[in-house]
């Protein structure tokens, strides 16, 4: 061992990769989009994982690429998929085709900016509401009528003769 490990020798490479540790984890803060912050956290991961193995640690650069990028971002892709959706129960009394209809086709690219998918069934299961004759939408909780309201979708909805409903209206201020 002629040569002893010199952090300053380092600090050309680790300087720049360290930098974008803090950068990272502030974009990955401030993002709206589920689908973004996923990507930035396998990111963060990574970088993470290349700081560690530049300062010698390899053990825990190995653990925090497979615990700390893999695992947590697969886990986190795997909640995103089944908690984004707008689960709403189909009360129409026509039966609807298998196939997506206008409604269901409005109503899905209504709720597209707010990264949820439409889920349609008949059956009550932990509903957010349900989907009513008329084009009635009527939702259980107010924040979510709050939200949709602020999507450009809903102008449209309106304009197309759909209309919104919350449960809790009057129980609410």
């Amino acid at each position: 061992m002629n040569e002893l490990f010199s952090l300053a020798s380092e600090l050309d490479l680790l300087l720049p990769i360290t930098a974008l540790l803090p950068l990272t984890a502030v974009l990955l803060v401030s993002q709206s989009n589920p689908y973004q912050t996923l990507v930035l956290r396998g990111i963060l991961g990574s970088v993470s994982t290349l700081v560690y193995a530049l300062l010698g640690a390899p053990d825990v650069a190995l653990t925090e690429a497979l615990v700390g990028t893999l695992l947590s971002t697969t886990l986190y892709a795997i909640a995103l998929r089944s908690s984004m959706a707008l689960q709403l129960e189909d009360r129409r009394t026509t039966d609807s085709p298998p196939e997506p209809d206008e409604v269901q086709q409005q109503l899905a690219r209504w709720i597209a900016p707010l990264h949820l998918r439409l889920r349609l069934s008949r059956s009550e299961q932990a509903m957010h509401g349900w989907l009513d004759d008329g084009q009635l939408l009527v939702l259980r909780r107010r924040i979510l009528v709050r939200r949709l309201q602020q999507c450009e979708g809903f102008a449209h909805w309106q304009r197309l003769g759909g209309q919104i409903h919350c449960l809790d209206e009057d129980a609410r201020p």
